[in-house]
């Protein structure tokens, strides 16, 4: 089904280059006969380079797992309630990008902070080559701004860490032991619906051996929530496998590094000038606010082409 998929997506993709093709030479027949079409003309232009690069950053993906869906986790860093905030405005950017995308989303856990934001949240990201392309946002993210939460108006830092693994499936054996496996149960809070805060559903697991922590509240049932915990731990325990390998060839993710000053992988200033900036890819972005609204794709084609380098 997903390969009968992939082709499907193919397909369209395809009927989709050819439409757009023939409505730009469309237009350029128009101007010779003398109309002015140059506005129409500039948009479809700048339609077609977009789908162009979308395609081109699809080419860039040729890992094992880049085609599988992702589950991404974010952790507020150092700065308090500055960061909280923060974490919560990245989980925003992620969920509107992936609506970009047409991919799906559905939230596992989601910890709000105790004045603003969230102290965790996991969710997951449903599409083709979702795993792939968000591999670019692992690692410690930077925010510069003005503090909302400051009375004196005073610039702030804050940090967030993303890190994100391949949701895997049943053909992939992951051995997980019962005694090295801690799982508490507790009172859903924050987002879910009627049944949050009436029972003990919400599921946290604790991998003793490696220290990794996964939760799930957004089902009514604790059976189902521990279903889907134990599936992201799998994740999270084949990538954690997969980062042991990169470390023996000097290939260390990011995303191990502190959340605090000197780890991150981007900025994002909003005070004293506006600038995104990828300290990995040199990308720079002036429109802080598009970025922050989920436009993302620039600084994952801008990583991709830098990581085909770096594996030539």
């Amino acid at each position: 089904m997903r390969e009968k998929k992939r082709l499907e997506n193919a397909l369209a993709t395809h009927d989709e280059l050819m439409r757009r093709s023939g409505d730009i030479n469309a237009y350029f027949d128009l101007a010779h006969e003398g109309e002015d079409v140059s506005s129409d003309l500039r948009r479809e232009v700048d339609d077609l380079r977009t789908l162009v690069e979308k395609l081109e950053a699809e080419t860039l993906l040729s890992g094992d797992n880049d085609d599988r869906n992702a589950i991404v986790t974010i952790h507020p860093g150092a700065g308090g309630t500055e960061s909280q905030d923060w974490a919560e405005m990245l989980m925003r950017m992620y969920l509107r990008w992936a609506e970009r995308q047409g991919f799906q989303t559905q939230l596992y856990e989601y910890q709000p902070g105790d004045e603003a934001g969230i102290k965790s949240a996991t969710f997951g990201v449903n599409g083709e080559h979702a795993y792939g392309l968000l591999t670019s946002e692992i690692g410690v993210h930077r925010l510069v701004r003005i503090s909302p939460f400051d009375q004196a108006k005073r610039r702030h830092t804050s940090f967030a860490s993303v890190f994100v693994s391949p949701e895997i499936d049943e053909s992939i054996e992951v051995e997980i032991k019962p005694e090295d496996i801690r799982v508490d149960t507790y009172r859903s809070g924050g987002k879910g619906g009627q049944h949050v805060n009436t029972t003990d559903s919400a599921v946290r697991i604790t991998h003793i051996p490696t220290g990794i922590v996964v939760a799930c509240q957004n089902e009514r049932s604790q059976h189902k929530n521990r279903e889907k915990a134990m599936s992201i731990l799998r994740s999270r325990l084949y990538e954690h496998e997969l980062e042991k390998k990169r470390a023996e060839t000097k290939q260390i993710e990011d995303s191990k590094l502190d959340i605090d000053f000197g780890s991150q992988i981007r900025s994002y200033v909003l005070q004293p000038y506006r600038m995104v900036k990828d300290l990995r890819t040199r990308v720079e972005i002036g429109d802080v606010d598009r970025v922050l609204d989920g436009d993302l794709n620039e600084l994952i084609r801008g990583y991709l082409l830098m990581r085909r380098k770096e594996q030539k």
